[in-house]
C-alpha cells in the first residue's frame, strides 16, 4: 500500500497545490495533507496506518459517522442497479418527499453541490424581482461562483471587491458585503439601496469564519427588511440543514429560498434549493430560469440521502451528538484555562470552533483577530496525538453521533497537552 508521502508526491504532480480543494493543503496550519484511506464511525485512517478521532466529518455531512451500515448498504443496493441514467428515477421522488416533508418546501430541485444551489438561488431571485444587486455578509461562504467570491470594500455598506483572480470587477460589483450580525448596517443598506436589491443570502449560523452564532436582533431584521423592500431572503442551510435538528435550523422561518446540501446526500455529492410552488415555477422547464445538471438526482446520492434521513428522523442522533459536543466544549475551555492560554469556544448544537481569542467572535472582523499561529501549533499537536481537526482557524468542527465518551475523553487529554504546547510557544 502507498504511504502518505508517496501519495502526496504523486498528488503534487497532478493537482494544483497537490489537492482538489484548497483547505486540504494544510497550508494555513503550516502542515502537509494527510491522505485518508478509510473511515469508520468517528475515526479515519491515513495511508501510514495512523488512526485519528475525526472532527472534520467531510466538513459537515457525516453526522452519522463514516461508513454507517444503513447508508453503505443503500449505496451498494443502488449501485447494483446502475450509477446514472440521465432520467427521472424513483430515488429522486423518495428523497424529495423526505426533504419536503421535513422542511415545508413546496417545490425543490436537486443539484450536485452547495455551490450550484446558491448560484441558482441567486439567479432565481434576480429573475423573480427584476433586480441585480445581492447582499452577502463578510466572511460568509456560499460556494465558489463568481458573484459570491467577493470581499468587503471600505466602509460599512459597500459593494464587493473581487476576492479571486478571474472574477471581473463588474461581477463582484453586483454583490454588497455587509458585516455579519450587524442589524444597523443591514438597515442602512436597505434605506439606501433596497429598491435595487434582489436578495440577501445568509447562513443562519455562520460556519466559514469559524462558527459564529447569530444575534437575535440580526435574525429579526433579516426576516423583515428584505420583504419590506421587495427583496428575497435566501437561507443558506447547506451546513445547518438537518445538522442542528431534523429539517431546517428554525432560525430563519419564512425565508423565500432555502439551499441545502451535505447531510441530505449522506456523504455523496449533492445540493438542493427550493421554495414556494409559485417561485419555483420559474425554474426551467416550467419557467425561464435555466438550470441543468447531468448528474443531478444521482441514484447513489438519492439512496444515501434517504437512508441518512431515515436514520436521523427519530432524533436520537441529534441528542447524542449535541451532548458530546457540549462535553467537548467544556473540555476545551478547561484545557485552555489550565494552560493559561487565551482561547474561547463557540458552539451551536453539534458544531463548534475553538478560537484563539478571549471571547467568541461576533463577526468576521473579530474572528480575524484570533491568534492563527497559536491555532497552527495546537492543530499540529492534536494531529500528532491522533485528533484530526479542520486545518484552519476559520472552519467549524463537527461532532457526530458516532463519537463516544471515550473519544471525547481522549480529545480532552490531547487538548490539555496541546494547550501546554501553545503556552510554551508563547513563552520567551
Amino acid at each position: 500500500m502507498l504511504d502518505n508521502e508517496t501519495i502526496r508526491h504523486a498528488a503534487r504532480g497532478l493537482f494544483p497545490g497537490g489537492v482538489n480543494s484548497p483547505v486540504r493543503s494544510y497550508r494555513s496550519v503550516d502542515g502537509a495533507p494527510r491522505p485518508i484511506v478509510r473511515g469508520q464511525g468517528a475515526h479515519v485512517f491515513d495511508a501510514d496506518g495512523m488512526r485519528y478521532i475525526d472532527y472534520i466529518g467531510a466538513f459537515g455531512p457525516m453526522l452519522l459517522g463514516h461508513a454507517h451500515p444503513a447508508v453503505t448498504a443503500a449505496i451498494q443496493a443502488a449501485a447494483a442497479d446502475g450509477t446514472a441514467f440521465g432520467a427521472l428515477t424513483p430515488g429522486e421522488v423518495e428523497l424529495g418527499r423526505r426533504v419536503a416533508a421535513a422542511t415545508g418546501l413546496e417545490r425543490l430541485r436537486f443539484v450536485n453541490s452547495g455551490t450550484e444551489a446558491t448560484m441558482t438561488a441567486i439567479r432565481l431571485a434576480r429573475a423573480a424581482t427584476g433586480r441585480d444587486l445581492v447582499v452577502k455578509f463578510d466572511g460568509g461562504y456560499h460556494g465558489h461562483s463568481d458573484g459570491l467570491l467577493v470581499k468587503a470594500g471600505s466602509g460599512v455598506a459597500t459593494m464587493g471587491l473581487s476576492d479571486s483572480a478571474g472574477v471581473p470587477g463588474a461581477v463582484a460589483g453586483l454583490t454588497a458585503v455587509l458585516p455579519y450580525n450587524d442589524p444597523a448596517s443591514l438597515r442602512q443598506w436597505f434605506e439606501s439601496r433596497g429598491g435595487e436589491t434582489a436578495a440577501v443570502i445568509v447562513e443562519p449560523v455562520a460556519g466559514n469564519m469559524g462558527l459564529v452564532a447569530p444575534r437575535p436582533e440580526f435574525l429579526t431584521e433579516l426576516l423583515h427588511l428584505p420583504r419590506e423592500h421587495g427583496a428575497l431572503l435566501i437561507a443558506d442551510e447547506v451546513i445547518t440543514g438537518f445538522r442542528l435538528r431534523y429539517g431546517l435550523s428554525g432560525l430563519l422561518p419564512g425565508a423565500d429560498i432555502i439551499c441545502l446540501g451535505k447531510i441530505i446526500g449522506g456523504g455523496l455529492p449533492i445540493g438542493a434549493f427550493g421554495g414556494s410552488a409559485a417561485l419555483m415555477s420559474q425554474i426551467a422547464p416550467e419557467g425561464p430560469v435555466y438550470q441543468a445538471g447531468t448528474l443531478s438526482g444521482n441514484p447513489l446520492a438519492m439512496a444515501a440521502g434517504a437512508a441518512t434521513l431515515d436514520t436521523l428522523a427519530g432524533g436520537a442522533p441529534y441528542r447524542r451528538a449535541e451532548e458530546l459536543a457540549r462535553h467537548l466544549e467544556n473540555a476545551l475551555g478547561a484545557a485552555s484555562t489550565r494552560a493559561g492560554v487565551e482561547a474561547s469556544v463557540a458552539r451551536v448544537g453539534s458544531m463548534l470552533t475553538l478560537f484563539f481569542r478571549a471571547s467568541p467572535p461576533r463577526d468576521y472582523a473579530e474572528a480575524r483577530e484570533s491568534d492563527t499561529p497559536a491555532f497552527a501549533t495546537f492543530h499540529a499537536a492534536m494531529l500528532g496525538r491522533g485528533v484530526m481537526l479542520p486545518p484552519s482557524q476559520f472552519e467549524t468542527w463537527f461532532v457526530s453521533a458516532a463519537h463516544t465518551e471515550s473519544d471525547i475523553d481522549a480529545t480532552a487529554f490531547a487538548a490539555h497537552e496541546a494547550m501546554h504546547a501553545v503556552a510554551a510557544r508563547a513563552t520567551p
